[in-house]
């Protein structure tokens, strides 16, 4: 079971990391020009809005802390560290917390933006951008449905890390150490 559950939180880290640089991927190089008049061209990228920027570093960073995750885990695999597994686990879980709240927050955020895109606003005076640029949006759209993806996965990365956490504890007493 062990071996199995450390075999399953790596197949779900390397899915993880694919997925959120795919979603880097697909917003970053996502452009479109189109001819607003005769002679000028309107380019979208997502530089245009801040939330797309925000999300392409949100991202990386979570790619970039899957990847040192897995570097930890078959490190710390070879070696018996069974003093500090505790504080390890504990700071794990944290980061592992951390990490999906702020990747489904990076999404909500860009999904919220990318509504007001779609569907302009009257009140604001804001045009509806998706009504030019097209296959911006749809590329955008793709991008939120595989950044959801990563948010469900480090999801279910999270709730082992929490399992190997309070594996440690009594089930018995309150916040108690199981007896070794």
């Amino acid at each position: 079971m062990k071996l199995g559950m450390a075999r399953g939180e790596v197949y779900l880290r390397v899915s993880a990391i694919l997925v959120l640089v795919l979603t880097a991927c697909l917003v970053a190089f996502d452009t479109q020009t189109k001819a607003v008049l005769f002679t000028i061209e309107k380019k979208a990228t997502y530089k245009d809005l801040d939330a797309l920027k925000i999300l392409v570093y949100v991202t990386s960073a979570a790619a970039g802390y899957n990847l040192l995750q897995l570097c930890k885990h078959l490190t710390w695999s070879r070696r018996n560290f069974k003093g500090s597994y505790m504080y390890m686990a504990w700071i794990c879980f944290l980061l592992d917390q951390i990490a999906v709240y702020i990747i489904f927050a990076a999404n909500t955020a860009t999904l919220g933006a990318s509504v007001l895109a779609i569907t302009g606003s009257q009140a604001f005076q804001w045009l509806k951008v998706c009504n030019k640029f097209t296959r911006f949006c749809i590329q955008i759209g793709g991008a939120h449905l595989c950044g959801y993806a990563a948010s469900i996965l480090m999801a279910l990365i999270s709730t082992i890390s929490a399992y190997k956490v309070f594996r440690m504890y009594s089930p018995k007493w309150f916040l108690r150490l199981k007896s070794t």
